[in-house]
């Protein structure tokens, strides 16, 4: 008997360059039951954008208030402008039965594994095989000029240096192998016990039908 699932909260970090773009992507193509988280930010819509679908737009008020509602799993201010992950949709999504996906830095993993979702919390790190390859990969995808690509490779040991911080770390070696690893360790984590909520009412029935003398 399936009993009904409770959402993750899947969490992808990574240096720049090791892989989880593509990755979150083939994840989402293999199941449709993940879904981005859409963050909140600060900063003004780029040409294109549609408030809800690519950022919640809020001003600086909204924001500030919100996260001293708690209404934020994670927030950071970056270039002057503040980014979060609203507690509400996700909470929502995970209770219908959806995995919710986060791109997001070590410190926001943080913040998320201790917040009141915690528990339903699936964090996994990608270290590139080598930095020699990390490089090559920022360099071939033809992205950022040389300067930013230096940035980058600065920026990638601090991230790196927190992978014991992760419930899962996967050397992406082959992107294919990757991404049949990255599967069995969502498939996995779906049924443990904090994700399965009509377990217990499922455990009471067995339990009525000994006591009814089933057997």
């Amino acid at each position: 008997m399936e009993t009904d699932r409770r959402g993750l909260l899947i969490i992808l970090s990574s240096p720049s360059g090791a892989g989880k773009s593509t990755l979150a992507r083939r994840l989402r193509s293999w199941d449709d039951r993940i879904v981005f988280s859409v963050s909140a930010t600060t900063r003004a819509p780029r040409p294109g954008e549609v408030d809800g679908q690519d950022y919640r737009f809020l001003s600086d008020t909204d924001f500030k208030r919100q996260v001293g509602n708690g209404e934020m799993l994670e927030h950071a201010h970056v270039f002057g402008n503040f980014y979060g992950s609203p507690k509400g949709p996700v909470s929502n999504a995970i209770d219908n039965g959806q995995d919710v996906l986060f791109d997001i830095d070590w410190q926001g993993a943080q913040q998320i594994r201790n917040s009141a979702l915690g528990m339903h919390t699936l964090s996994i790190f990608l270290l590139p095989p080598s930095i020699r390859e990390l490089k090559r990969r920022l360099e071939t995808r033809g992205q950022d000029g040389p300067d930013v690509i230096e940035k980058r490779m600065q920026k990638s040991w601090d991230e790196i240096s927190h992978w014991d911080g992760y419930d899962f770390v996967l050397i992406n070696n082959d992107l294919d192998e990757t991404e049949e690893r990255l599967k069995s360790i969502v498939t996995a984590t779906r049924l443990r016990r904090s994700q399965q909520p009509g377990l217990t009412d499922h455990v009471r029935k067995l339990q009525s039908e000994f006591e009814e003398g089933v057997i």
